[in-house]
């Protein structure tokens, strides 16, 4: 088992590293920004080294830093959270050369299934169903008319290198097609320093599931079942459940079976997630994989017993996977609120500030994974996410209703939140009967 770990990343997610790694007896070295000083990741690590000011790129995504921290500290490993350092293969890359465990998978697989395009082909290659579109990336505005036109619209204009919500764009007619495209690229030249693009037929109403897969270095891939994450405003999720509600059995297997197949095209190691897009029919399409930790982890936890922070180490340490895929066995039902400091009630800006007063709800099945406490003042410089409240239940109607109780006695005075915002969700008639899609909060908020 490795011996020390750094963690090169912040906020809830640091802490929630921290926590397995104390588990497993395993010595902590946080990173921090000069604004971030006082976080609680710093706090309850056993060492803290600063890495640099505010500005993200000058201290989480500065690699260089981050390296020479975890040579003075002897740190033997580097896990990256989600975020920041966590897909970046040219950091991957880094570690292997100085002889420091990357806990994920390593720089090729990162490229392979980070760049879009690239990954798009790869899946056919393995037999993966794909949404009908472009082989490769298009080669500029004529020739992804020209595409478009072929896979008939509506399409989706995508960014090649993209995440996150970013470079993207829903095209209906053929005379919304230059502008759109045109606006797309340049979104993703400056999110993601490349501009190469894709495109895709638009499927209307799809929900968004993703399998949660696990790959160790003896040749093992499972897939840990699925998690709806169609709740999303703008690309960007809300609210994730597991199991979804239109899940069966059969299509469990199948899908969970394809997840693999796709992993095993890569030779993929550690924790990873395959995401599809499902349609209306049953019928199911790769979307992408997040080659890490995904910020909804805990319901796939919740409903399966496994750690999946603790699996992540094992693998890294070099352990094989401790049990078979007729072991994992889905129980009850789990959700995820994301907690945001931002106002719904004008546009979803952010709210940084201090926290004046805070009580997290309590009781069986219900976590918090957060790093806020009383006190505390959320800076303006990172993402406004501040807790993840996550409850389980035996079924979904006792965990909805779970929910709707720790939402009541959640409570934040100093910053906005979207606490009410969750409530509504869960209050509303078409997200309580399970029948909703991506399109959910567009539809029933008009947001």
């Amino acid at each position: 088992m490795l011996k020390k770990i750094l963690i090169a990343n912040r906020g809830e997610i640091a802490v929630r590293i921290i926590r397995a790694c104390q588990e497993l007896g395993i010595a902590t070295v946080a990173v921090y920004s000069e604004i971030d000083r006082d976080a609680m990741h710093t706090q309850i690590a056993d060492e803290a080294v600063c890495i640099g000011p505010a500005k993200s790129q000058d201290s989480y995504l500065n690699m260089q830093n981050i390296i020479s921290a975890t040579v003075l500290t002897g740190a033997q490993a580097i896990h990256p959270g989600f975020g920041f350092l966590s897909e970046n293969s040219k950091f991957a890359k880094m570690c292997e050369e100085c002889n420091i465990v990357f806990i994920g998978p390593d720089a090729e697989t990162i490229d392979n299934m980070g760049n879009k395009s690239k990954a798009r082909e790869i899946m056919i290659n393995a037999g993966v169903p794909v949404i009908p579109g472009t082989e490769g990336a298009v080669k500029g505005l004529e020739d992804a008319l020209l595409e478009a036109e072929k896979i008939g619209f509506p399409v989706m204009i995508k960014a090649s290198a993209g995440g996150g919500g970013r470079g993207i764009r829903v095209v209906k007619e053929k005379s919304e097609f230059k502008k759109a495209f045109e606006t797309a690229q340049t979104e993703a030249k400056v999110a993601f320093g490349d501009d190469t693009m894709y495109i895709e037929k638009f499927i209307e109403d799809p929900r968004h599931v993703e399998f949660q897969i696990l790959g160790d270095n003896f040749g093992n891939i499972l897939y840990l079942g699925e998690r709806d994450c169609s709740i999303q405003r703008r690309n960007q999720k809300v609210l994730e459940e597991s199991p979804s509600p239109v899940m069966t059995e059969e299509l469990r297997k199948k899908m969970g079976e394809t997840a693999v197949k796709a992993a095993k095209a890569v030779n993929y190691r550690n924790a990873g997630t395959i995401e599809f897009l499902l349609d209306k029919h049953g019928d199911f399409y790769f979307m992408e994989m997040n080659t890490r930790i995904q910020v909804e982890h805990p319901i796939t936890e919740m409903v399966t017993g496994t750690d999946l922070l603790k699996e992540q180490i094992k693998i890294s340490s070099g352990h094989e996977i401790a049990f078979k895929q007729e072991d994992v066995k889905i129980s009850g039902h789990a959700i995820e609120c994301r907690i945001n400091a931002e106002n719904p009630e004008k546009g979803f800006r952010p709210s940084p500030g201090q926290i004046k007063a805070l009580n997290f709800p309590g009781g069986i099945g219900v976590r918090i994974d957060s790093a806020v406490f009383q006190g505390y003042i959320i800076p303006p410089t990172y993402d406004s996410m501040i807790a993840k409240l996550i409850v389980y239940g035996r079924d979904r109607e006792e965990a909805l209703n779970k929910m709707k109780r720790a939402l009541g006695e959640f409570v934040i005075e100093g910053v906005d939140t979207n606490i009410d915002f969750q409530y509504k969700i869960l209050n509303n008639r078409s997200f309580i009967e399970g029948k909703y899609n991506t399109g959910f909060i567009n539809k029933e908020f008009n947001l």
